[in-house]
């Protein structure tokens, strides 16, 4: 008795709802933006900003550092064993006084860089992720 009596709510509430549906389909919308027109000379600015730039705050392992006579050569050293171990990446020799570092990869995240720490560590057992500049790393599907 029960479902005869709800049956023809059901029927009543699918119509209402399909005819909903073709009012939402049907409705067409129109956006006007007022701004003020400074915000296209900052806008302009911030893109001319970021097309010059070559680096950005990211993430590199640093596999040598040292100071003093030799750490040039020990520093270039590091660099040709690293490139030697893992051909086609690119080790970076920096100088901040009084140290030569080395460093390697261009990560965008932390979480990039600690991964790829695992992968180096049994050769570089005393490397670790520092936030340097980095170049603007190759997208996956370059």
């Amino acid at each position: 008795m029960f479902v005869v009596l709800a049956f023809p709510f059901l029927v009543s509430a699918q119509q209402n709802a399909s005819n909903a549906d073709k009012k939402s389909s049907k409705q067409e919308g129109k956006v006007e933006v007022y701004q003020d027109s400074r915000v296209d000379s900052i806008v302009k600015m911030h893109v001319h900003y970021n097309t010059s730039q070559s680096t950005f705050e990211g993430y590199r392992i640093q596999v040598f550092f040292d100071a003093g006579n030799n750490s040039l050569n020990g520093a270039q050293a590091a660099q040709a064993n690293y490139q030697m171990l893992y051909p086609g990446d690119t080790a970076y020799i920096s100088f901040s006084e009084p140290y030569y570092k080395v460093r390697v990869g261009d990560f965008r995240t932390r979480l990039e860089a600690e991964s790829y720490l695992r992968k180096i560590a049994a050769d570089f057992p005393n490397a670790f992720v520092i936030r340097d500049k980095i170049l603007f790393p190759k997208m996956d599907d370059e």
